[in-house]
């Protein structure tokens, strides 16, 4: 019931549009006991009945307004199968509109804990198959579990109107094709969970080997990549042919139930024929629609085949439309509109992803605004994760982190964000232009602007060296660029923020030492006062910064200027002295 809930709510805004669909289906269906109505008056007084000839010699109008009232009624049932099937896709189709667009905005607003959890691959699946899916229950299945109903339901009053002992034998194997589907529907619900499984995986497989195409070139690995998809496609393989069975098992028993009602028909209609207890007439009505239940019966099992698929999909597609993301801003959040000065303090912050191992320990440090501070520390010390706490990708598990005077917590995560510009370490550019790029954080920002700031990211000149100058769509991910000029474009887009906080994480690690030189002189000549937070491992990065904080094992080692700190033993004089 959960489920119908949840369709009936996202219909909202196509509710009449569908409850119309569902009218015109209920008529349309109801409607098909009309023409074997009209063949059995036919047969019997004009065909077969005692008075046939003399009706025939003296009311030739009255077959010719019968036959013309049959076609008029077929007709009609056509015209409304056809508006009905408009109405189903129209609200079919803006249900999955409405639900995919909210679905994506869900996505965006979710910490970053909930992308570690979920792959990309099962994401994709959830706005794409599971959604189809869904679209596809609402168009046909709900519609052919009410054509069964109304059809089966028209029928057996139909025929309970005209003998109720011929009645009977009609419905008399309902209770075996029921029972038969129930044990159907008890055993296809995990299949289809399973395979739902399996083709996510598959999925999410293959969008890593496709975006991770170059890395597998360059280690010769295609042949076991292809070995790997190989066999996450026979596991969906295999997951789909496990249902697809287990349906076949069912459906023998299910069609030759369905069947037995035509020997019912012709056996216990015959008999009642040739004792008179019903006429030819009404024993061509019950021929006319002896599929009107047969086909039900038949239809039941594709109908909950279908139904525990779209339970699958569903509950996928539930579960991303339920989640709430637990970095929110607070109910009582300050609203500090305008640029920040740029302040940052740690006070004895202790975070951990898990909960169990904390990846910092006790961190507490103040930066000025204005200042320049370097962080450094061996791999898998904390810098990045460091960082990634003034933004609030993630939350503290204790002490506090301040951006001017405030505790992060407490600040708007839009304002927050909107004051700090990140060139992250893994460079991520948009299949855009390279303007695009630049201006992602601000698409109406004119085009000297943006040309400022690639020059001030010393990225200007081999832009304007390539086909299109700033207007060169780069591939995806930034494929076609190097190393270094993706960190150039990262810098330029961050600058284009004018942050109050600019963190730059190991930005310059791909560019030469020239570069590198230029970018340090024009961060210190920015024409808008600007914290700068800046993870390197070269001493020429970090040597000019007012501050150096290093980090070991999650906790501070030492802190203090360059001077400072080669003038005694720690993890950065034994960097300075490698480096020089």
């Amino acid at each position: 019931m959960f489920q119908i809930k949840w369709l009936w709510e996202n219909l909202k805004g196509y509710r009449a549009v569908y409850i119309a669909a569902l009218c015109m289906t209920l008529t349309c269906q109801s409607m098909y006991i009309i023409i074997p109505h009209y063949s059995s008056r036919i047969v019997d007084e004009y065909i077969y009945g005692e008075n046939a000839a003399e009706n025939l010699a003296t009311n030739p109008n009255g077959l010719v307004a019968l036959v013309v009232t049959m076609i008029c009624f077929t007709l009609l049932r056509t015209i409304i199968t056809y508006s009905s099937g408009i109405c189903y896709e129209k609200a079919s189709q803006g249900i999955i509109y409405r639900v995919r667009n909210y679905l994506f905005a869900n996505v965006q607003k979710q910490d970053s804990d909930f992308f570690d959890k979920n792959r990309t691959g099962d994401l994709m699946t959830r706005l794409s198959g599971d959604l189809d899916m869904v679209r596809h229950s609402i168009a046909w299945i709900i519609k052919a579990i009410l054509e069964c109903v109304i059809l089966y339901t028209a029928s057996v009053i139909f025929f309970f109107s005209i003998d109720w002992l011929m009645a009977l034998c009609m419905i008399a194997l309902t209770p075996v094709i029921f029972a038969i589907t129930m044990g159907l529907k008890k055993v296809i619900g995990p299949k289809y969970v399973e395979q739902r499984d399996k083709l996510s995986a598959m999925n999410t497989g293959a969008e890593e080997n496709i975006s991770g195409n170059r890395v597998i070139k360059a280690f010769a690995r295609e042949d076991y990549e292809q070995e790997k998809f190989e066999r996450q496609n026979k596991e969906y393989s295999a997951a789909n042919k496990a249902a697809a069975l287990l349906w076949l098992k069912f459906f023998p028993f299910i069609e030759v139930t369905a069947q037995g009602l035509s020997v019912v028909q012709l056996l216990a209609g015959g008999l009642f024929v040739i004792s008179g207890r019903i006429t030819v007439g009404e024993y061509t009505a019950f021929s006319g629609l002896i599929w009107t239940m047969s086909n039900p019966m038949r239809m039941l099992g594709n109908i909950v085949n279908d139904l525990q698929r779209f339970v699958a999909s569903l509950n996928k597609i539930i579960e991303v439309y339920y989640s709430r993301p637990l970095i929110v801003d607070r109910v009582d959040a300050v609203d500090k509109e305008g640029r920040f000065k740029g302040a940052v303090e740690f006070d004895n912050v202790t975070f951990s992803y898990n909960k169990k191992n904390p990846v910092l320990k006790n961190i507490s440090f103040k930066i000025n605004p204005g200042e320049t501070v370097a962080i450094m520390g061996p791999t898998g010390s904390g810098k990045t994760t460091l960082i990634n706490l003034i933004s609030r990708m993630y939350d503290v598990d204790s002490g506090k982190v301040m951006v001017d005077g405030e505790n992060v917590r407490m600040l708007k995560l839009k304002q927050l964000r909107k004051n700090i510009g990140v060139a992250s370490q893994d460079v991520l550019l948009f299949s855009d232009t390279i303007d695009g790029n630049i201006a992602f954080g601000n698409s109406s920002m004119p085009e000297e602007d943006v040309y400022n700031y690639a020059r001030l990211a010393a990225a200007d000149d081999f832009i304007r060296k390539t086909t299109d100058g700033y207007d060169t769509i780069i591939g995806e991910r930034g494929v076609g660029l190097s190393g270094g000029q993706k960190q150039r474009i990262s810098l330029a887009r961050a600058l284009a923020v004018r942050p109050a906080v600019l963190i730059l994480d190991d930005t310059t690690s791909a560019v030469d030492m020239e570069t590198e030189k230029y970018i340090q002189n024009s961060l210190k000549s920015l024409d808008f006062s600007c914290t700068k937070i800046i993870i390197a491992q070269r001493i020429s990065s970090t040597k000019d910064a007012d501050k150096i904080i290093v980090l070991r094992d999650g906790m501070i080692e030492d802190i203090g200027t360059h001077k400072e700190l080669i003038s005694r033993d720690g993890y950065y004089r034994e960097v300075y002295e490698l480096q020089t």
